[in-house]
């Protein structure tokens, strides 16, 4: 059994395969030894990623459903809106898993193995990986495996952390009840008793969607909460007539401003483990691929990562970081502060700003949507 490889993945999720499929994409991995170490099988459609985008993306093959339009909602407040030049798309964690796997399936210098990382450490430019069944070694490991190191117990001065935490029910109806080409995006129609909670509606069809109960807050709710809040959404703003569930899937994504490790000698960090969840928001899909991108070239050219943030990735972190100190302070309600963005902002420019690709211009737009008084001492506190 071999034990040493050119390049080792740890974690098989969204991070892993997205570099994984863009290393067989490209002909300088193709005489490449790569090894693929995950605990799970990844034969279960156990998420789902939905994102906005203008081009189609390495992904695009497997778009499962995809939307033109976008709706808001909050009490007192609604707005639908067409996304052109933007496309909301929904991918299947089952698809993204079969694509890459059977491109892999192909390929004869790909490994997989199903058993859990134990640690990984470094010495003189080479990494090993601990498994139970032994060591093996690459002179390049991509790491999206959330270590305790790394985790809400690894706390640093001036870090925020809150949770992003949803249950979802795919449902079916027994009427026609949704508007395909329409998505909720988010619907804050619901108590925010809890923190900041909302709900997405993501129509398939006329009669199926995917009906996703989330909340931004410290502490997760027991798993009867989640249930009943769905059950009393859909009674309320759906369906009082019989429906069906046919997948629940269930999800925990860190909110924080904690700095991730991005290289470890010759181990690269992507994914939540690597900081590609946006703080403010738990948006992660586009940013993985944005990181995909950049190790891809980095592991062609052997160059690590600059130390030294640019100009926009600290004008970014900033605004999560001001985000986080309002929600975890508690100085105005999430529910507020969105319903003030999308009242006062095209959809374009929020999705520009929550990419982290805003101009000056879009920033102060976004800036002067929200309430001066609440939201400037908390930026000055965040930038002393």
């Amino acid at each position: 059994m071999n034990t040493s490889y050119d390049y080792i993945i740890t974690g098989a999720g969204c991070a892993g395969m997205s570099v994984l499929m863009r290393m067989m994409q490209d002909d300088f991995f193709a005489n490449k030894k790569i090894l693929v170490i995950d605990a799970a099988a990844k034969n279960t459609n156990d998420r789902t990623w939905c994102f906005w985008e203008q081009q189609p993306g390495v992904f695009e093959s497997i778009v499962f459903h995809r939307w033109n339009q976008l709706v808001f909602h909050s009490n007192g407040f609604s707005v639908a809106a067409p996304l052109a030049p933007y496309q909301y798309k929904m991918i299947r964690g089952i698809d993204l898993y079969n694509r890459v796997q059977e491109l892999a399936a192909t390929r004869p210098l790909i490994t997989w193995k199903t058993e859990q990382v134990l640690c990984i450490t470094h010495s003189n430019g080479i990494a090993t990986v601990q498994l139970a069944s032994g060591n093996v070694t690459a002179p390049f490991v991509v790491n999206s495996i959330l270590f305790k190191e790394t985790s809400k117990s690894a706390n640093q001065s001036g870090a925020y952390h809150l949770l992003q935490h949803f249950k979802g029910w795919l449902i079916e109806t027994s009427q026609d009840c949704f508007q395909p080409d329409m998505a909720t995006f988010m619907d804050f129609r619901v108590s925010q008793q809890a923190g900041t909670t909302f709900v997405y509606v993501l129509p398939v069809s006329k009669r199926k969607a995917l009906v996703e109960y989330t909340l931004f807050s410290g502490d997760l709710l027991s798993a009867e909460a989640y249930d009943e809040a769905l059950r009393s959404y859909i009674e309320q703003y759906i369906t009082r007539d019989s429906y069906t569930i046919e997948h629940t899937e269930w999800g925990v994504i860190p909110m924080t401003n904690h700095r991730f490790t991005q290289q470890a000698g010759p181990v690269r960090y992507i994914g939540t483990a690597g900081g590609q969840v946006k703080a403010s928001s738990g948006f992660a899909f586009q940013f993985i691929q944005k990181k995909a991108d950049e190790m891809i070239q980095s592991m062609k050219g052997g160059t690590i990562y600059s130390s030294v943030a640019s100009f926009s990735a600290k004008k970014f972190r900033l605004y999560d970081s001001v985000l986080l100190n309002v929600l975890s302070n508690e100085r105005m309600a999430g529910d507020q502060i969105f319903t003030a963005l999308f009242r006062k902002n095209l959809v374009q420019r929020i999705f520009r700003f929550l990419d982290n690709q805003s101009s000056l211009g879009d920033d102060f737009s976004i800036m002067t949507s929200v309430p001066t008084r609440v939201f400037l001492p908390a930026a000055l506190q965040e930038m002393l």
